[in-house]
């Protein structure tokens, strides 16, 4: 709450500030006024700027503030396509500098009038506070993304590790980097790809965090919200990527009656983007499952015979034949 009060703070002294300040039209009517603090050359095309930003109506209601949102924005600097990408702004910035820019919400809308919010004044204005955090060439920005990704996905290896350490779970492991163990073996039907399978489950991050489950009890007990959830053994045909990849690999190597415990890295399951607020980029995932039934896949028919000699044969009888009957109905 106190960073929040001082953002505000932070954001009205902007406001007293830009009173002192003049005000400037761009061609397309945006009004901008700059609040230079930085000494750095100004941004151009191509650049990968990362801002902070605070978007107001002219009644005050944020519409948008990255400072709460927990993250800045990250765009390329590219022309300027409307009103309200504020492509004409960006360039007159440096990094550290703040700029306090009010677009026409008609301008916004135009040729759409209809998608407009009735909390829009159509002869209004939104009102953007930006504060330039960074700016990167795109090879600065690409080397720099690359670079985090591959701390996350080093973090990621050390704390899947960890986990099964402090678990002591004595997991084997395939070329995939799946590692698993089997908690209940079982001598059932063992499935190929093709096969349906049903399959209760429960999904864990490496934190504890029950995401999902097939099974009630589990669910209640871990406070999982499942509104309108079957609980039942979910149906999938495995290999056919119906589910991620981990699974699919990981059932294969299953028995009918059989039960395991999957570590399944972030590479077979939703990697760099994650999945929901449960599930976070680069998150190695914990799965329980139990194959309660393997079903074969339907046999397809035999493919036809080529027709033989003997067949051949009998279809030129048959062709005579025909000719015979014909004649005989034209003696009649």
């Amino acid at each position: 709450m106190k960073r929040f009060f001082l953002y505000v703070l932070g954001l009205s002294l902007l406001g007293t500030a830009a009173s002192a300040q003049v005000t400037t039209i761009t061609p397309k009517g945006a009004q901008y006024q700059i609040f230079a603090h930085g000494t750095g050359p100004k941004i151009k095309q191509d650049d990968i700027i990362t801002f902070n930003v605070i978007e107001r109506t002219d009644r005050d209601s944020v519409l948008f503030n990255t400072y709460t949102a927990g993250h800045p924005i990250q765009i390329k600097i590219q022309p300027s396509q409307n009103v309200a990408d504020m492509m004409d702004i960006f360039p007159l910035l440096s990094a550290k500098d703040s700029a306090m820019v009010k677009v026409p919400i008609d301008s916004v809308f135009k040729g759409h009038e209809t998608e407009r919010p009735a909390y829009l004044s159509a002869k209004g204005y939104i009102t953007f506070a930006i504060k330039i955090e960074k700016v990167q060439s795109l090879a600065e920005a690409i080397a720099e993304r690359n670079a985090g990704i591959a701390k996350m996905q080093q973090d990621e290896l050390v704390i899947a590790n960890k986990y099964i350490a402090d678990n002591k779970l004595a997991v084997k492991a395939t070329p995939s980097g799946l590692k698993y163990v089997i908690t209940q073996p079982s001598t059932g039907r063992k499935p190929v790809a093709g096969d349906t399978l049903l399959v209760n489950y429960t999904g864990r991050t490496l934190n504890g965090k029950v995401f999902d489950s097939s099974i009630q009890s589990v669910a209640q007990a871990s406070g999982l919200q499942q509104p309108g959830r079957n609980y039942e053994p979910i149906k999938v045909i495995v290999g056919q990527g119906q589910v991620i990849p981990g699974w699919d690999e990981g059932l294969l190597l299953l028995n009918q009656g059989s039960k395991a415990t999957f570590v399944i890295p972030s590479t077979l399951a939703y990697g760099a983007q994650g999945a929901g607020e449960d599930i976070a980029p680069f998150s190695t995932l914990i799965f329980d499952v139990d194959v309660v039934k393997v079903s074969p896949a339907p046999h397809k028919a035999p493919a036809a015979k080529p027709a033989t000699t003997a067949k051949s044969t009998t279809a030129k009888k048959s062709t005579t034949t025909t000719k015979k009957s014909t004649t005989a109905k034209k003696t009649n």
